[in-house]
């Protein structure tokens, strides 16, 4: 294989789509490293984009995560679909490594040829997702997967994220990992469309529905709008997932019924080109002050805290001198 920077990326775009795991993992690499090439492979995508159905599943560290995903992509492979599962985990804040350990509990599916599984290191990016995931999902989409499972980190309150890049959110549960008070903390009730008891045959699950039905029963939604389901399983004895299954494809049917799932798309591409002109702001931020007389992000903040000028005027002042230079 070439260098990274040297790819042959409609060669690699063609082999994805032809199935070949190598190419794919190629071009997922080519954006978890933010290669020179980004650009280049997004443009070659997104022809081949928008066919997947994209789910993702977030809940708390122990409620079964990987566990349910695995369960879910053996009852989705019995369908007969093509399944991508992007496992994203935690970065260590001292190395800056990750276990990367959903593949250990995903091996049922190791020799499946209609099955990627690609793990993926959060690098610090919080939201319970990598920064590069909706960009992974888009290889995965034009690699022919017909569904896209998005496992996120589980790092608790601030796992909100997937809602805005999933077209479905499954949000699960499991008896002794709070009540139903920490549930509304962790703000599920505002991202979840299908809400799991995962861990069904273990005491309190009853009473977890319970406090989930009451609590999404509380919740400000249209008259029209949809109702989430509260479906228990077993992911571990496979219990439930054939319900699961069924509930994520009414929920797909409604979306595209009413005209969500468009939206939802729309949504997630917005917020897509909204992070990278950002990115491309900053850059430019960091590129002015010198001999040219401007003045860099630094020197107007220190501006502000000297009392020289205000924040609005330096704003404007930075915003002026990045248009002047476009």
């Amino acid at each position: 294989m070439p260098p990274r920077h040297q790819a042959d990326v409609p060669g690699l775009v063609e082999r994805a789509r032809a199935g070949e795991a190598r190419a794919v993992a190629r071009l997922i690499s080519l954006v978890e490293d933010e290669s020179p090439l980004l650009r280049e492979v997004t443009a070659a995508l997104a022809p081949h984009t928008g066919r997947a159905q994209v789910l993702g599943l977030t809940g708390a560290p122990g409620v079964g995560k990987s566990t349910t995903t695995n369960a879910l992509v053996r009852e989705l492979r019995s369908a007969g679909k093509r399944v991508g599962v992007l496992a994203v985990d935690p970065s260590s804040p001292f190395s800056g490594g990750a276990l990367l350990g959903d593949r250990i509990r995903m091996q049922d599916h190791a020799g499946d040829k209609d099955v990627y599984i690609r793990s993926m290191a959060s690098r610090g990016h919080l939201g319970g997702l990598a920064w590069s995931t909706p960009q992974a999902v888009r290889v995965l989409d034009a690699a022919g997967c017909d569904v896209v499972v998005v496992e996120t980190v589980g790092v608790g309150q601030s796992e909100v994220e997937v809602a805005g890049l999933a077209d479905t959110t499954l949000v699960l549960l499991a008896p002794g990992m709070g009540d139903g008070i920490q549930a509304a903390k962790a703000g599920i009730l505002e991202v979840g469309d299908v809400y799991v008891v995962n861990k069904a045959d273990r005491d309190g699950a009853d009473q977890v529905r319970r406090d989930l039905r009451s609590m999404v029963a509380l919740a400000d939604r249209p008259d029209d709008g949809w109702a989430p389901p509260i479906v228990k399983t077993v992911a571990q004895a496979g219990e439930g997932l054939a319900e699961l299954v069924a509930e994520v494809e009414r929920h797909h049917a409604w979306l595209q019924q009413t005209g969500e799932l468009g939206a939802r798309r729309t949504r997630r591409a917005r917020a897509e080109v909204e992070a990278i002109a950002l990115a491309a702001l900053r850059r430019s931020w960091g590129d002015l002050g010198g001999s040219d007389g401007q003045a860099g992000l630094d020197e107007l903040a220190a501006a502000v805290a000297a009392g020289e000028t205000d924040p609005w005027a330096a704003a404007d002042r930075l915003l002026e001198q990045v248009g002047a230079r476009t």
